[in-house]
């Protein structure tokens, strides 16, 4: 693995502005957001809404990708995205969620997820996620990603490589009918292969109209999960794969979660429905 140094945080930069013109989630200034008690399924005018929302975030996300190389900031992927999302008419979901301060999460090494973007530089070998959710038309798209900084070593670029490959694989088991655990079964066996360690604390979720519905998605076989999928029912899948143990501790700013070990991970999300069929991908661009 890349014998770059480990992480400490940066110095945030000032709050950025949306304008008064779009519309914000519920939750923007409280301390948590309203408990949702709607449905997990979905009727076809919410998924039409959720389309758009995912295609922005995806966007967003792909536009901040592309600043990605050593030398930049976290704090400019932050920049760059939230541009996007409020020039195409969206709020940054995270911006506000539970006082979350930035409108994207940028997890970099041993960042399982949450990172806060900040003065931190990119180095050339690092990997880093990014984390974009859209909210318009009063419902939120989610999606992340790992991209590589330059030149990775192999163990991480294989670790991100077989991230998005387990992500993939999790998304073709789901059907109608099989319990939500048929996921993080698919996920985990998957990982086993190569040793890798699945992040047990930090899941997929219900979401639509709600960033988080209180539906909860395992990225390992949890016995618990039993709840059965249904046409319409929308959630995030997002694995979260280490080269070491699946612990993990948080720092004090009470969001970004390292590994224990400080070990390299990876995470890969979409926001889907279920269909007839299987699923459909709503956060491509």
């Amino acid at each position: 693995m890349s014998g770059q140094s480990l992480l400490v945080p940066g110095t945030l930069s000032p709050h950025r502005n949306v304008p008064a013109s779009i519309p914000r989630p519920e939750y923007v200034g409280k301390d948590a957001p309203t408990p949702y008690t709607g449905p997990e399924v979905q009727d076809s005018e919410t998924v039409e809404k959720m389309r758009i929302a995912g295609r922005i975030a995806a966007r967003a996300m792909a536009e901040a990708a592309r600043h990605i190389a050593p030398g930049v900031t976290t704090d400019k992927l932050d920049e760059v995205a939230h541009e996007y999302l409020c020039d195409h008419g969206a709020y940054p979901s995270t911006l506000g969620y539970r006082k979350f301060p930035k409108s994207l999460c940028t997890s970099v090494n041993e960042v399982i997820c949450h990172g806060i973007p900040d003065s931190t530089v990119l180095r050339d070998g690092d990997i880093v996620n990014l984390d974009v959710t859209a909210y318009i038309h009063g419902v939120h798209g989610d999606n992340n990603a790992t991209y590589l900084c330059g030149d990775v070593d192999e163990e991480s670029r294989l670790l991100v490589e077989r991230t998005r490959e387990s992500l993939n694989r999790a998304i073709k088991a789901v059907r109608p009918g099989r319990q939500i655990n048929v996921i993080g079964r698919v996920i985990e066996s998957y990982a086993k292969r190569f040793g890798y360690g699945v992040v047990r604390d930090f899941t997929g979720h219900g979401i639509n109209s709600s960033f988080h519905s209180g539906l909860i998605i395992p990225h390992y076989d949890d016995p618990r999960a039993t709840t059965v999928m249904k046409p319409g029912m929308t959630f995030t899948i997002e694995p979260m794969l280490t080269l070491g143990t699946h612990e993990w501790e948080m720092w004090q700013d009470g969001w970004t979660v390292v590994t224990k070990d400080r070990k390299r991970t990876a995470q890969f999300e979409h926001t889907l429905v279920v269909t007839d069929s299987g699923a459909e991908i709503l956060t491509l661009p």
